[in-house]
């Protein structure tokens, strides 16, 4: 179940999303317009009706989460990963380095366990959905800095063969 807060979204907003989001309006009332103009010009002007809606429906949605992978860049390195015998845990050590021009306030890292197979089309579409998940936030990460964590994922009942994969996605303020 996605948990969705339409509030925190809002006051998590930067200036740049601000403007992504006022170039893709005027964009949209721009080509409306020239449509209108061209009227006579039937063809052209659905094609420009179909882009503005196009625009107006694409440039917020693609174009914030390019944006905030541009601007809050990272890297996260598996460095270990290890089973543990008499619990049912997996203990999993990274590394996560900024790699963005702005200093990261919160980073919210999420190991993902997914199974695997010897059929590597299997495999793509079972790195799609994987069986558990486990987050944690790291704050303060200041631009250029690497820093290490340990995520524990329990309860781990899966038994057979799996791979962990780490992603982390990061807030900050920009200036």
């Amino acid at each position: 179940m996605i948990n969705f807060d339409l509030k925190e979204f809002i006051d998590n907003l930067i200036i740049y999303d601000y403007m992504l989001f006022g170039a893709g309006f005027i964009l949209f009332l721009l080509l409306l317009i020239l449509a209108i103009l061209l009227r006579r010009k039937i063809g052209f002007a659905i094609f420009l009706v179909i882009l503005a809606f196009s625009i107006f429906v694409l440039s917020p949605t693609v174009g914030y989460v390019e944006l905030h992978k541009y601007l809050f860049k990272n890297t996260t390195e598996l460095l270990s990963q290890k089973k543990l015998t008499f619990t049912k845990a997996v203990v999993i050590k990274g590394k996560i380095i900024n790699n963005s021009k702005f200093n990261f306030t919160t980073c919210k890292i999420t190991a993902n366990a997914y199974k695997i197979t010897k059929n590597k089309y299997k495999n793509y579409i079972l790195k799609l959905k994987p069986f558990q998940k486990m987050s944690i936030d790291e704050n303060d990460i200041q631009k250029g800095q690497s820093r290490t964590f340990k995520i524990i994922m329990e309860p781990f009942y899966y038994k057979k063969d799996y791979n962990i994969s780490l992603e982390a996605k990061c807030k900050g303020v920009v200036k």
